[in-house]
């Protein structure tokens, strides 16, 4: 593939990849057979190309800081080429280094336990000191929690939709945490907003960046399931965490383990998976994580306090203070609402400061 040489180019090659009914296997089929956008564009006149549409998105782009890197582009990371077919062009806001380094993807359940965003900033922060990038998708739950822990480290959010779509909208200021401090991907359109389907494309390329994909929370029909088996269809190794056989969020994972995934325990276990993919040009040591005691003196505003620490709580008895952060919430609410919830016969506190789902 020859890169876009000039403005015009460029434009072509977004209009094309933006045509309706044009995906990344339809673009490719017509570069080759074409030799260029703008060939095919000129010889194949069935497709409603937006040549105007595509030189906004171009001028939004650069207005904005980001960078539109094609498939062609020397800057594009290695690991999306090697996919079949790549996506014709991503967005990327941030640190484009990050998007050639080696990486693992970690992804799990929205409505995380305590337990399962522990290890999720566990492993984060691991994979992080051995000099690794960690990928997600930002979204609530697993993907916030690996974020915020590796921010300092290298991380990568993949969205959904355009790359100036912050989804969730409570994660702001991850976001812009993340374009500070990492980089921020999309396949989509500058102002696309996320539809159903933008979801299993996105997952393609969460884990397409990395050499292996961690799935710390599931249930037995869940998105990050469908992450996984893309990960296995791409080559790149498949890890899941185990959970209680009593915590649906963890049926999924241990479906995985039970039909070949390699279980994680820490950091030290995803290294040794991938470590034949990533070579010798890292060492790898590992360090205790910072620990994290967020203090919350007032309830945030939204949502129900008493069902948040309910989603929290997972048969394994975690310490209230991590049902808290997991909460957010401060540890004083948090053990007032465990009372409350434990007359009602949907939470048991234990010895030690301990508390699960009944």
């Amino acid at each position: 593939m020859t890169p876009p040489a000039s403005e015009a180019d460029l434009a072509e090659w977004v209009a094309l990849a933006r045509a309706p009914r044009i995906g990344p296997v339809t673009f490719f089929q017509l570069l080759d057979r074409f030799g260029t956008p703008g060939d095919a564009l000129a010889g194949m006149a069935s497709i409603n190309a937006d040549m105007d549409a595509a030189r906004r998105e171009i001028d939004d782009v650069r207005q904005a800081g980001a960078t539109i890197l094609t498939a062609a582009d020397p800057r594009f990371p290695k690991a999306l080429s090697h996919l079949s077919p790549p996506p014709p062009l991503i967005t990327a806001i941030g640190k484009l280094d990050l998007l050639n380094r080696p990486a693992i993807a970690l992804v799990g359940a929205r409505d995380a336990s305590a337990a399962g965003r522990k290890i999720a900033r566990q492993l984060s922060t691991a994979i992080g000191q051995a000099g690794l990038v960690t990928i997600s998708g930002m979204a609530r739950g697993i993907d916030g929690e690996v974020h915020a822990a590796s921010l300092d480290t290298g991380t990568v959010a993949v969205l959904a939709g355009g790359a100036d779509q912050v989804y969730p909208p409570q994660h702001r200021d991850l976001y812009e945490a993340i374009c500070q401090q990492g980089a921020v991907v999309s396949e989509r359109a500058f102002g696309h907003r996320a539809t159903a389907r933008d979801f299993p494309r996105r997952n393609r390329i969460v884990t397409g960046l990395a050499v292996g994909t961690v799935v710390v929370e599931a249930a037995e029909r869940s998105g990050s399931l469908i992450s996984a088996r893309m990960a296995g269809e791409q080559g790149r190794e498949v890890m899941a965490v185990p959970g209680s056989p009593l915590d649906p969020r963890a049926a999924g994972t241990n479906r995985l383990i039970r039909n070949g995934a390699t279980l994680v325990r820490h950091g030290a276990d995803v290294l040794e998976a991938v470590s034949g993919q990533i070579g010798e040009q890292h060492a790898f040591s590992f360090s205790p994580p910072m620990p994290l005691d967020p203090s919350f003196e007032d309830e945030p505003p939204g949502g129900d306090l008493a069902a948040r620490i309910l989603e929290a709580l997972s048969p394994t008895p975690m310490p209230i203070s991590e049902i808290a952060r997991a909460s957010q919430c401060s540890a004083r609410q948090c053990a007032a609402l465990l009372m409350e919830l434990e007359i009602e016969g949907k939470a048991l506190t234990h010895a030690g400061g301990l508390a699960s789902r009944a």
